[in-house]
């Protein structure tokens, strides 16, 4: 994908990562009885700088480690007996597990919907949250599942057969966002994707 685009470089990233925070800060009226899950593997650290910045915008909110976990889909999958070998996550909860809290299900990319209805089902493994909500870096459409995610860093439309890759510092030495066609090559656009509004239903299903 050497010749893809960029549509987010590190600096909006930022920008979009503050804004979820606020945007779960104001939706849930503070951080009481927050959880922020991310699904490996971007999905972790995407979750962890979220919180971060929750941290920092509310005074009392309390350390990272009581707002912050992962929660590994890899047994949930629809398709494990089509690929069954496959590396395991790391599902790591905060102390008080997830029974009656607010739980925000954090990932880089929204697709089909299949990996979060597969978090659904492993959450469900794990206790029974008052509330779950999704946030997510990029949706793209296509959805194949009735999944819709409450916090969007940005909507970006495409054709089911471009390819949408996210790049973290912590696991590709860079912050970006790229997509390219079929045969890598970046795709021509005539103007911005335009930015999202924020979901409005809790997350029912998977990405």
């Amino acid at each position: 994908m050497a010749s893809a685009r960029p549509v987010l470089e590190a600096p909006e990233i930022g920008r979009v990562l503050t804004r979820i925070a606020h945007e779960v800060l104001e939706r849930n009226r503070g951080a009481d009885d927050l959880v922020l899950l991310g699904i490996p593997t971007r999905g972790t650290h995407l979750a962890r700088r979220v919180a971060e910045r929750l941290v920092a915008a509310e005074p009392g909110a309390g350390p990272l480690e009581q707002l912050v976990g992962s929660l590994d889909v890899t047994m949930h999958r629809d398709d494990l007996r089509r690929n069954p070998v496959r590396a395991l996550g790391r599902t790591s909860l905060p102390p008080g597990g997830v029974d009656d809290r607010v739980v925000v299900l954090v990932d880089d990319v929204l697709f089909s919907g299949r990996t979060v209805r597969a978090a659904l089902d492993a959450l469900s493994d794990l206790g029974r949250p008052r509330a779950v909500r999704l946030a997510v870096l990029v949706d793209r459409g296509h959805r194949q599942l009735p999944i819709r995610a409450d916090h969007v860093g940005k909507n970006l439309p495409t054709a089911a057969e471009e390819s949408v890759r996210v790049m973290l510092e912590e696991v590709d030495g860079r912050d970006a966002v790229l997509i390219s066609g079929p045969d890598g090559a970046p795709e021509p656009t005539t103007e911005p994707a335009a930015e999202p509004a924020p979901g409005a239903a809790d997350a029912e299903g998977a990405r």
